[in-house]
């Protein structure tokens, strides 16, 4: 399974992109950099969309995704995410005022974007990939997903806090290669994280004793104003297997 980085942080400014995970080419994970760091020609080859929850860092690109690709696939983008999440999308993006509704464009028939609502723990298929949502420790039913292709499996968190259930299913997870997820604020700032649903380095530690053991740790959703001091905090907690993101357009191979 191949796992691009299209864009890894939690805020964006020049050199720093918005969360996208891109997996061989066609299964998207969230949708905050998509379009500004793919060619059309690459965005096209999407098939299919994960979407952790709906924050504008994780959903903004939908809009400018059917907008560059308008009329050039023969089937809609077919969007994956909690129902609540649906509906939030569908009311204050896709809804003819901020952006129009491409659920409907060209024609109700054919649209350009669908999508539907998938619950936590009820495992299914897009093409060869099983795909499991559950539920995480963000707003608006924010969910996590294991991503398995039968012989690699990736445990994306994307936003959460301390949170439990993911690290009890990932325990299950026999082929789990890595484990994807966040790390936003310096220790400084562990109100601001509490308050917002986000990892400090020091309350990530404490995370790390839930999961599973010996799998490596991509660390994404850090906010570039605070890199420098997320890495030094980091590598202060001598934890070999964390690996925080070095640079958007990271590719890795499980």
């Amino acid at each position: 399974m191949k796992l691009r980085i299209l864009g890894g942080h939690g805020g964006v400014t020049a050199g720093f992109a918005a969360t996208s995970f891109l997996i061989d080419d066609s299964l998207l994970l969230d949708a905050g950099s998509v379009a500004e760091t793919l060619t059309i020609p690459e965005q096209v080859k999407i098939d299919n969309i994960l979407i952790s929850h709906s924050h504008l860092d994780h959903i903004k690109d939908l809009a400018f995704l059917c907008d560059n690709c308008f009329g050039m696939k023969n089937i809609p983008f077919q969007v994956y995410t909690h129902p609540t999440v649906k509906n939030i999308i569908k009311t204050h993006l896709f809804n003819d005022t901020i952006w129009p509704d491409f659920t409907e464009l060209p024609s109700k028939e054919n649209p350009t974007i669908e999508f539907h609502g998938v619950l936590p723990e009820v495992s299914f298929v897009l093409q060869k990939y099983k795909i499991t949502p559950v539920k995480v420790q963000h707003p608006n039913d924010a969910m996590g997903y294991i991503i398995d292709d039968g012989k690699s499996a990736i445990l994306f968190t994307v936003d959460t806090a301390s949170t439990e259930r993911i690290w009890e299913v990932a325990k299950t997870v026999k082929n789990l290669k890595a484990i994807v997820t966040e790390v936003s604020f310096p220790n400084a700032l562990s109100k601001v994280a509490q308050a917002s649903d986000h990892h400090t380095p020091a309350s990530l530690k404490l995370e790390l004793s839930k999961m599973p053991k010996d799998i490596p740790i991509i660390l994404t959703h850090l906010k570039p104003n605070f890199r420098e001091v997320l890495f030094a905090e980091i590598s202060e907690l001598k934890e070999p297997r964390l690996r925080l993101l070095d640079h958007d357009g990271e590719i890795f191979n499980f």
